[in-house]
Protein backbone atom coordinates (compact mmCIF):
# COMPACT_ATOMS: atom_id res chain seq x y z
CA UNK A 1 0.00 0.00 0.00
CA UNK A 2 1.43 3.24 -0.49
CA UNK A 3 0.10 6.76 1.20
CA UNK A 4 -0.87 9.81 -0.73
CA UNK A 5 0.79 12.81 1.05
CA UNK A 6 0.47 15.86 0.06
CA UNK A 7 2.73 18.96 0.28
CA UNK A 8 1.80 22.63 0.15
CA UNK A 9 3.47 26.02 0.82
CA UNK A 10 1.00 27.70 2.66
CA UNK A 11 0.14 31.25 4.01
CA UNK A 12 -0.94 31.13 7.96
CA UNK A 13 -4.59 31.36 6.87
CA UNK A 14 -4.13 28.51 4.45
CA UNK A 15 -3.63 30.55 1.23
CA UNK A 16 -1.43 28.20 -1.19
CA UNK A 17 -0.97 30.52 -3.96
CA UNK A 18 3.20 30.32 -3.69
CA UNK A 19 3.58 33.74 -5.34
CA UNK A 20 1.17 35.28 -2.84
CA UNK A 21 3.39 33.96 0.42
CA UNK A 22 5.53 36.58 2.24
CA UNK A 23 8.77 36.58 1.17
CA UNK A 24 11.04 34.61 3.49
CA UNK A 25 15.07 33.53 2.61
CA UNK A 26 15.56 29.71 1.35
CA UNK A 27 17.49 28.19 4.14
CA UNK A 28 19.37 25.01 5.00
CA UNK A 29 15.83 23.97 7.52
CA UNK A 30 13.71 24.58 3.86
CA UNK A 31 16.02 22.03 1.98
CA UNK A 32 16.26 19.38 4.77
CA UNK A 33 12.35 19.09 4.73
CA UNK A 34 12.81 18.92 0.68
CA UNK A 35 15.47 16.32 0.74
CA UNK A 36 13.41 14.21 3.21
CA UNK A 37 10.43 14.30 1.29
CA UNK A 38 12.27 13.68 -2.01
CA UNK A 39 13.64 10.37 -0.57
CA UNK A 40 10.16 9.44 1.12
CA UNK A 41 8.82 9.72 -2.44
CA UNK A 42 7.63 6.93 -4.82
CA UNK A 43 6.00 8.59 -7.45
CA UNK A 44 4.32 12.41 -7.95
CA UNK A 45 0.72 13.38 -8.59
CA UNK A 46 0.19 16.44 -10.59
CA UNK A 47 -2.56 18.27 -11.88
CA UNK A 48 -1.88 19.62 -15.65
CA UNK A 49 -0.70 23.26 -14.81
CA UNK A 50 1.81 22.47 -12.24
CA UNK A 51 2.86 18.97 -14.61
CA UNK A 52 3.76 22.03 -17.51
CA UNK A 53 5.05 24.24 -14.93
CA UNK A 54 7.23 21.48 -13.25
CA UNK A 55 8.01 20.11 -17.22
CA UNK A 56 9.08 23.73 -18.07
CA UNK A 57 11.30 24.06 -15.73
CA UNK A 58 12.86 20.45 -13.95
CA UNK A 59 14.44 18.79 -16.92
CA UNK A 60 17.08 21.79 -17.08
CA UNK A 61 18.29 21.36 -13.65
CA UNK A 62 21.12 19.75 -12.53
CA UNK A 63 23.05 18.16 -9.52
CA UNK A 64 21.56 15.39 -7.19
CA UNK A 65 18.43 16.41 -5.63
CA UNK A 66 17.21 17.51 -9.61
CA UNK A 67 18.34 13.93 -10.85
CA UNK A 68 16.68 12.08 -8.62
CA UNK A 69 13.03 14.31 -8.72
CA UNK A 70 13.33 14.34 -13.06
CA UNK A 71 13.77 10.36 -12.06
CA UNK A 72 10.13 9.71 -9.84
CA UNK A 73 7.38 8.49 -11.85
CA UNK A 74 4.88 10.99 -12.83
CA UNK A 75 1.23 10.69 -12.87
CA UNK A 76 -0.88 13.74 -14.05
CA UNK A 77 -4.62 13.99 -13.96
CA UNK A 78 -5.26 16.18 -16.99
CA UNK A 79 -7.88 15.95 -19.68
CA UNK A 80 -6.51 17.94 -22.05
CA UNK A 81 -2.92 17.05 -22.47
CA UNK A 82 -2.31 14.20 -25.32
CA UNK A 83 1.52 13.46 -24.70
CA UNK A 84 3.78 13.63 -21.26
CA UNK A 85 7.48 14.66 -22.15
CA UNK A 86 8.63 14.99 -18.73
CA UNK A 87 9.25 11.21 -18.38
CA UNK A 88 8.48 8.85 -16.84
CA UNK A 89 5.22 9.88 -17.08
CA UNK A 90 1.50 8.70 -17.66
CA UNK A 91 -2.20 10.36 -17.88
CA UNK A 92 -4.42 9.11 -15.44
CA UNK A 93 -7.08 6.71 -17.73
CA UNK A 94 -9.88 6.83 -14.98
CA UNK A 95 -11.70 9.25 -12.66
CA UNK A 96 -9.35 10.97 -10.13
CA UNK A 97 -10.71 9.33 -7.03
CA UNK A 98 -10.89 6.12 -8.60
CA UNK A 99 -7.33 6.08 -10.14
CA UNK A 100 -5.77 7.35 -6.96
CA UNK A 101 -7.60 4.56 -4.97
CA UNK A 102 -6.08 2.25 -7.62
CA UNK A 103 -2.35 3.33 -7.17
CA UNK A 104 -2.50 3.28 -3.57
CA UNK A 105 -3.19 -0.52 -3.70
CA UNK A 106 -0.17 -0.89 -5.84
CA UNK A 107 3.90 -0.96 -4.26
CA UNK A 108 6.43 1.63 -5.51
CA UNK A 109 6.63 3.89 -2.31
CA UNK A 110 4.66 7.27 -1.26
CA UNK A 111 3.16 9.61 -3.87
CA UNK A 112 3.84 13.34 -3.42
CA UNK A 113 1.12 15.90 -4.12
CA UNK A 114 3.38 18.95 -5.08
CA UNK A 115 1.34 21.90 -5.44
CA UNK A 116 -2.05 20.94 -7.92
CA UNK A 117 -4.44 22.23 -5.21
CA UNK A 118 -7.51 21.45 -7.60
CA UNK A 119 -6.12 17.71 -7.84
CA UNK A 120 -5.11 18.40 -3.23
CA UNK A 121 -8.25 19.41 -2.94
CA UNK A 122 -10.13 16.81 -4.60
CA UNK A 123 -8.26 14.16 -2.68
CA UNK A 124 -8.88 15.64 0.46
CA UNK A 125 -13.00 15.65 0.10
CA UNK A 126 -12.60 11.93 -0.94
CA UNK A 127 -10.89 10.62 2.02
CA UNK A 128 -7.71 9.70 -0.26
CA UNK A 129 -5.06 12.25 1.58
CA UNK A 130 -2.64 9.77 4.20
CA UNK A 131 -0.82 13.06 5.39
CA UNK A 132 -0.25 16.57 4.81
CA UNK A 133 3.46 18.13 4.84
CA UNK A 134 2.79 21.99 4.87
CA UNK A 135 5.55 24.76 4.96
CA UNK A 136 3.30 27.36 6.69
CA UNK A 137 4.88 30.99 5.80
CA UNK A 138 5.16 33.66 8.36
CA UNK A 139 2.17 35.94 7.09
CA UNK A 140 -1.53 35.91 6.31
CA UNK A 141 -2.36 37.37 2.52
CA UNK A 142 -6.12 37.50 3.01
CA UNK A 143 -7.49 36.31 -0.51
CA UNK A 144 -6.23 33.69 -2.84
CA UNK A 145 -7.06 29.99 -2.55
CA UNK A 146 -7.12 28.08 -0.23
CA UNK A 147 -6.11 24.59 0.67
CA UNK A 148 -8.97 23.64 2.59
CA UNK A 149 -12.39 23.53 1.53
CA UNK A 150 -14.67 25.99 2.97
CA UNK A 151 -17.98 24.48 2.74
CA UNK A 152 -16.78 21.39 5.57
CA UNK A 153 -14.77 20.79 8.40
CA UNK A 154 -11.56 18.13 8.19
CA UNK A 155 -10.75 17.14 11.31
CA UNK A 156 -7.09 16.80 10.93
CA UNK A 157 -4.17 15.10 13.64
CA UNK A 158 -1.12 16.49 14.30
CA UNK A 159 2.23 14.50 13.17
CA UNK A 160 5.13 16.79 14.01
CA UNK A 161 5.59 20.80 14.16
CA UNK A 162 9.43 22.35 13.24
CA UNK A 163 9.77 25.94 13.38
CA UNK A 164 12.31 27.19 10.99
CA UNK A 165 15.12 30.04 11.80
CA UNK A 166 13.29 31.82 9.29
CA UNK A 167 9.75 31.97 10.69
CA UNK A 168 8.74 28.94 8.49
CA UNK A 169 6.95 26.29 10.16
CA UNK A 170 7.23 22.96 8.72
CA UNK A 171 3.78 20.78 10.29
CA UNK A 172 2.79 17.02 9.38
CA UNK A 173 -0.79 16.34 9.63
CA UNK A 174 -3.17 12.85 9.14
CA UNK A 175 -6.58 12.82 8.92
CA UNK A 176 -7.80 12.27 12.06
CA UNK A 177 -9.90 8.99 12.74
CA UNK A 178 -13.50 9.59 13.16
CA UNK A 179 -14.55 10.17 16.66
CA UNK A 180 -17.48 7.95 17.90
Amino acid sequence: MRDVIVTEFISVDGIAEVEKLPGVSWNDEMNAFKEDELADSGAMLLGRTTYEIFAGSWPSETGDFADRFNALPKYVASTSLKALDWQPAELLASSLPEAVAGLKRTSGGNIYVHGSLSIARQLLSHGLVDRLRLLVYPGAVGQGKPLFPSDRQLALELVSAVPFSNGVVALEYRPAAPRS
